[in-house]
């Protein structure tokens, strides 16, 4: 999971681009790196950490350019190294191009293997190294024309930026699965993954990249180009469910409405008789609060959190999250002891954190455990950019409801149906839902 910026500014670039970072941390955690133009040549910082620690006034000093580039990435297991961090840097006919993504390749490793074995050495485990490549092979001065025959090669999902010494450049893939938007005011133009990367540098004036879409920001303007013709989208419905943060507003939807109606949904789907509604925060919050709203249950927060913790999902190993878990929340015995609770979350994926957790609410006094969570069971793994495990281990693989919750300890537990979900989008056949339904939008040969 990952999170891009491309930046114009003729003031203070540096700077803009380093609070538009911070926005979207929740997006990558493991990583952070940022190249700035100074008109002619790409300078480069990356490296392991958040981006407010490695960054900083000493090092965020602007450049004559009015181009930038950041970027923040969660890694795979095992895949946590410095030279994995983006952006990434190449040359092209005396130009220098840097690329940072957001997605996945799901034919990565057989246009790999096929370059690998023409000669082509790779220097990361990136399928972003891939991507430049492409793009760096196929340049001969038009850019649009180089992008789009890397994106004829290249399948999944991808939401890049470009930066050269003279501009910047947004694509999105033809089913647009990984969001990416466009806005500008009249001092700066930005692309990044989330509108909050744009909103906190005041930025009011935005709108979605289309699938498909190729955009250019140079000194003439902004100039769009679409690499395809129209196909039907699939926009990432997990997006809203857990990955966008709740100010999200990804395809004219916002993601705090989309989570507080899909627990007023839950609760109308499966009420359960108890004393308190908790929240597992943050990204459980906006549900529980529609559960509590609908229900009249009160609401309360039993579980104390950390707030100098980072997200658990996206923690590279299973031992690092649940220590993670541990640091992060810790149960508010005044609030839960001789209480029936209702812990509401916004997903279960592995399920063994959420068992250790109903096990410290136990220890801290509360009568009963229920479970409810605002999305349907996650049955298989993403491979647009989301990082899941492999099947497996996934809680819901192979087991039925009675099982899932005798394994993680509660005294009932529900998913919010997919048909429920569906009902808080207008056109659902425009969204992937394969995390759910193991119906993957692109071609099966290529997973």
């Amino acid at each position: 999971m990952s999170g891009v910026v491309g930046i114009k500014s003729e003031i203070d670039k540096a700077h803009k681009l380093y609070y538009s970072l911070c926005s979207i941390q929740h997006r990558g955690e493991d990583a952070a790196g940022m190249v700035l133009s100074d008109g002619k040549r790409l300078s480069r910082m990356r490296a392991l950490g958040l981006v407010n620690e490695i960054f900083d006034d000493d090092n965020l000093v602007d450049t004559p350019g009015e181009y930038g580039l950041g970027h923040v990435r969660s890694s795979p297991e095992g895949r946590n190294m410095n030279y994995n961090v983006e952006p990434l840097l190449s040359f092209a006919r005396d130009n220098e191009l840097s690329l940072g993504h957001d997605g996945n390749l799901i034919n990565y490793y057989d246009l790999k293997k096929k370059e690998e074995s023409m000669g082509t050495v790779f220097h990361t485990h990136t399928d972003s190294e891939l991507i430049l490549l492409l793009i760096t092979r196929y340049y001969e001065g038009d850019i649009v024309k180089a992008i789009r025959k890397a994106m004829a090669d290249i399948k999944g999902a991808y939401s890049c930026v470009l930066c050269m010494p003279d501009k910047i450049v947004g694509f999105r893939d033809y089913m647009g699965i990984r969001p990416l938007f466009l806005g500008y005011d009249e001092e700066t133009t930005i692309i990044a993954s989330e509108n909050c990367a744009m909103e906190v540098l005041d930025i009011d004036n935005y709108r979605d990249i289309e699938a498909g879409e190729i955009v250019v920001v140079d000194k003439e303007g902004i100039k769009s180009y679409q690499a395809y013709d129209r196909v039907d989208c699939k926009h990432c419905i997990f997006e809203y469910i857990y990955t966008a943060r709740p100010d999200a507003n990804i395809e004219n939807i916002n993601a705090y409405n989309f989570r507080v109606r899909s627990g007023e949904l839950l609760y109308e789907q499966a009420p359960v008789d108890c004393d308190l509604v908790c929240p597992v925060p943050d990204s459980g919050t906006p549900s529980a609060i529609g559960f509590a709203q609908k229900s009249g249950i009160a609401f309360a927060s039993g579980l104390v959190k950390n707030r100098y913790m980072g997200r658990t999902f996206i923690k590279s190993s299973q031992k690092e999250r649940e220590i993670a878990v541990r640091l992060k929340l810790n149960p508010q015995k005044s609030v839960l002891a001789d209480k029936r609770i209702v812990l509401v979350d916004d997903s279960i994926v592995r399920g063994t954190t959420c068992a250790k957790l109903i096990k410290r609410i136990r220890k801290a006094g509360a009568k009963e455990v229920h479970i409810r969570i605002s999305s349907p069971p996650f049955t298989h793994p993403c491979f647009y950019g989301v990082d899941t495990p492999d099947r497996k281990k996934l809680l819901a693989f192979n087991l039925s409801l009675e099982q899932m919750r005798e394994q993680i300890g509660a005294d009932s537990l529900e998913f919010l149906t997919l048909e429920n979900l569906m009902k808080l989008i207008d056109k659902p056949e425009n969204y992937c839902k394969a995390c759910f339904t193991g119906q993957y939008p692109i071609e099966k040969e290529c997973l």
